[in-house]
């Protein structure tokens, strides 16, 4: 199928075109041209001068629309957490599964294969926030289910989910760096998160491999005068990216600009959104703007990529395109798909998101 948009400002991801308009096939990007120029197709959708932008992306969410994945794993609960992000404006999700039994763990693996079998789209693969996290920076998630990883826990995750987990959240002062290498040479990208490291361990972790970090400032031992923390070796790494909550709840406003300046594109956003839940393992009550646990812990926000990106520009100062780079194409360089995801350009998958003024958000994919 051929769709060509118009009546739209582009932003490409480098820079915002007037009087352009954008043509896909088959799912692909296939021009990109001054209005006028455009070929003519019966398929064109007015944009009615909204902005078109990439395709947002959010690297950890626990669920949507009434359901939660981490805690009841199936194509349903899939499907709902998509149709939940397409509404914020992303089109594609990393699903994640907090720190719990194996059992839950190989039912979402086999949710996410069920998924892709049956042709179900926007979920890049499975995200895993824990085991093998620091009980001392566990946060909302349940210490009875948190250790160091052994031998047989990696043969494990990778006889059963090596095509499925793409993320794993892990502490790497908690971990045997082969271990974590064996990981990392099955494709999985290595998030430094819920971790007690001091600097010194932070830093000689990401000197070893680990580029990345899980929800930046949360759960994770802080930059002091005397103890710089993970937080410090983050900043201090040219090399490391980070996500972040830009919720005004789990991060300030002024942490997250503060952050911004040190770290520029290294800096990208995710939802951390989960759903309400009132029994089971994880318990999950909204307050207001926010989820906590029984006992009171934050543990999950109630944001969308959309709303993160607005706080982006409205309470952080960040200007425009860089917000949308924040959900964009920052988040698929920490994945590896930068060539394929995160722009408007030929060749690039048709995944697209249109704000109109109100920032009330279409996608298109």
């Amino acid at each position: 199928m051929s769709v060509t948009y118009v009546n739209a400002r582009i932003f490409t991801g480098e820079e915002i075109l007037e009087d352009h308009a954008v043509s896909t096939h088959q799912g692909k990007i296939i021009s990109i041209m001054p209005h006028a120029e455009r070929e003519a197709t019966g398929n064109e959708i007015d944009l009615k001068g909204a902005l078109l932008a990439p395709a947002f992306m959010d690297l950890q969410i626990y669920g949507g629309n009434g359901q939660v994945f981490s805690l009841y794993p199936s194509v349903t609960a899939l499907a709902a957490t998509v149709a939940y992000s397409k509404g914020g404006g992303a089109a594609w999700i990393m699903p994640t599964i907090a720190t719990i039994g194996r059992d839950i763990m190989l039912d979402a693996m086999k949710a996410v294969r069920a998924y892709w079998e049956q042709g179900g789209q926007g979920v890049l693969g499975l995200h895993l926030e824990g085991p093998f996290m620091n009980p001392k920076k566990k946060g909302a998630h349940l210490e009875q289910y948190i250790h160091a990883p052994t031998q047989e826990d990696i043969d494990w995750i990778l006889e059963n989910g090596r095509d499925v987990v793409k993320i794993m959240t892990l502490a790497p002062e908690c971990c045997d760096p082969e271990l974590v290498r064996q990981l990392a040479a099955a494709g999985i990208v290595i998030f430094a998160g819920h971790s007690n490291a001091t600097y010194a361990q932070a830093y000689t972790s990401f000197d070893n491999g680990i580029h990345h970090a899980t929800h930046l400032f949360n759960a994770m031992s802080p930059l002091e005068s005397r103890a710089p923390g993970i937080v410090g070796a983050i900043f201090d790494h040219s090399r490391v990216c980070a996500s972040i909550v830009a919720d005004g709840v789990h991060v300030d406003f002024a942490s997250i600009r503060i952050s911004k300046k040190m770290m520029q594109e290294r800096l990208f956003l995710i939802t951390d959104a989960v759903e309400e839940n009132k029994e089971g393992s994880y318990v999950y009550l909204r307050e207001k703007d926010r989820f906590v646990s029984a006992t009171g812990v934050l543990s999950g926000s109630c944001l969308t990529m959309t709303k993160a990106v607005r706080n982006c520009v409205e309470q952080v100062g960040i200007p425009l395109e860089e917000a949308l780079r924040m959900a964009s194409l920052y988040p698929a360089r920490a994945i590896g798909r930068e060539q394929a995801l995160g722009r408007i350009a030929v060749g690039y998958d048709a995944a697209l998101v249109a704000i109109d003024s109100n920032w009330d958000t279409t996608v298109y994919c």
